[in-house]
């Protein structure tokens, strides 16, 4: 039996994923912001079932149930990052408080939640930490450039930081899913629209998904077991592309930015001390 502590458990991937692990017999440290978020899964499973609730804008309240949570159940194996949110307007449009709550959430809640859990994993002597981003952790679109900016923030984090705690037996796993059946379109927070970007990729981007013209390949269900697959590894990667358009977006727009990279080769020498 495995202890994993999962943000965001109250609905999406989150909870598909509380659930599943649930039912193979694993114990769960489930952060929610409701009390009675997980009433029903916490009736049916008793003390395998553990809650842990703050609001990822919180710092002190996260510190205080997650020390809480490592105090009462003694080891967690694994730690999930998956609260999150997508803002959706262009850069002009969202307001300043919008923006402060997007990164409020996806960004710096996702830091502190991993320097408040690395205490506990160095001292256990090992750990995984599984970070949920995005597909856009990598490619951006219109009209997402803050949960981008969340998203490659918290990839950029994480790659460092794996780096830093290799020597300590914590693992780091980025998982990345394409376009995915969660409800994730529903929770989106929309910026007041500006009539200067109907017609701009913004508004194209605006209507597609006003009019539902953009394909959801991903499925939950699968993409949660894949990404337990992934995390029951020995040697997991450090990132998980999920869902046949995450992989193909990730493969296109990577390999582009390598090609003007390396189209770049004799500019990019000249600018070496001679």
């Amino acid at each position: 039996m495995l202890t994993w502590l999962i943000t965001g458990a109250s609905s999406g991937l989150g909870l598909a994923m509380t659930q599943k692990l649930l039912a193979r017999g694993d114990r769960i440290a489930a952060c929610v912001r409701r009390a009675d978020a997980l009433s029903e899964l916490q009736a049916q499973y008793g003390g395998q079932l553990y809650l842990c609730r703050f609001d990822m804008i919180d710092t002190a309240a996260m510190r205080e149930e997650i020390d809480r949570a490592f105090s009462t159940l003694g080891r967690i194996d694994r730690v999930v990052s998956n609260a999150g949110y997508g803002l959706f307007g262009a850069a002009e449009e969202v307001s300043d408080a919008q923006i402060e709550r997007q990164i409020a959430t996806n960004l710096t809640g996702s830091i502190q939640l991993v320097r408040t859990v690395l205490p506990w994993l160095r001292a256990q002597g090992s750990g995984r930490i599984v970070q949920v981003s995005s597909e856009g952790g990598q490619v951006a679109y219109p009209n997402f450039s803050l949960y981008h900016a969340s998203k490659w923030g918290i990839e950029g984090f994480l790659e460092s930081l794996a780096q830093e705690v290799k020597p300590f037996a914590i693992d780091v796993v980025i998982a990345e899913p394409g376009p995915t059946q969660t409800g994730f379109g529903g929770g989106l927070d929309h910026a007041q629209p500006l009539a200067i970007y109907d017609a701009t990729p913004a508004g194209d981007v605006r209507r597609g998904i006003a009019n539902g013209d953009f394909a959801i390949t991903g499925d939950a269900d699968r993409t949660v077991e894949a990404i337990i697959a992934v995390a029951d590894r020995q040697h997991p990667p450090l990132r998980v592309p999920l869902g046949s358009i995450a992989y193909d977006h990730l493969v296109a727009t990577l390999g582009a930015r390598l090609r003007e990279i390396e189209g770049q080769r004799e500019l990019a020498y000249s600018a070496d001390r001679t």
